[in-house]
């Protein structure tokens, strides 16, 4: 019977001041869907989201020129690999672009300084050990940064931190891959 008696107490407790929220969303319209029960710095987000957006295109263009560049005994399969995350390293940009937008940002697709926005580097190797090594190394960059970018992002912008989230289930699947090839390599 406590159970359901705090219960109701709790659903008494919680109101929506519709008329707070309707005179809210009256106001700067022009911002969209971030609204005033916004509570990240919007600014900051899109900052760091502009930065993520350059590690996605980076990650994508080096797995495409090492899609391109894999050569001997197993790298077809590899090669194959490198080609499906580049496609979605650029789904990941994407997706980052568009919430970018929706903050009421612009997403920054410049190719200046594309390198230098980026967290991780793009490494044209040509031995298909390194290449592994190489594309590993940035999905463990890109798996701590989004780590952080979650952790500050926090509860202050859901949207946002569950795309983040999902962004970063794809990186650590991609690590996860890397991993064991770099494992087998050694045999190769």
């Amino acid at each position: 019977m406590d159970e359901v008696t705090n219960l109701q107490t709790a659903d008494q407790l919680f109101k929506l001041d519709m008329a707070t929220i309707r005179k809210n969303a009256r106001q700067s319209v022009e911002d969209g869907a971030a609204t005033a029960g916004y509570e990240a710095n919007r600014e900051e987000v899109i900052r760091h989201l502009n930065a993520a957006l350059a590690t996605e295109l980076v990650c994508s263009l080096r797995y495409k020129r090492h899609y391109f560049t894999a050569k001997g005994l197993n790298s077809e399969g590899i090669a194959k690999e490198f080609n499906v995350h580049a496609q979605e390293e650029l789904e990941h940009a994407d997706q980052i672009a568009a919430r970018i937008v929706q903050l009421g940002g612009e997403p920054d697709f410049s190719p200046d300084g594309l390198a230098g926005r980026s967290h991780a580097d793009y490494v044209p190797c040509l031995d298909l050990r390194e290449m592994i090594k190489e594309n590993l190394v940035a999905e463990r960059i890109a798996i701590d940064t989004y780590h952080e970018l979650i952790h500050y992002i926090g509860d202050k912008d859901p949207t946002t931190r569950r795309l983040l989230e999902s962004i970063l289930a794809t990186e650590e699947e991609h690590a996860d891959e890397l991993s064991d090839w770099l494992a087998r390599s050694c045999s190769y």
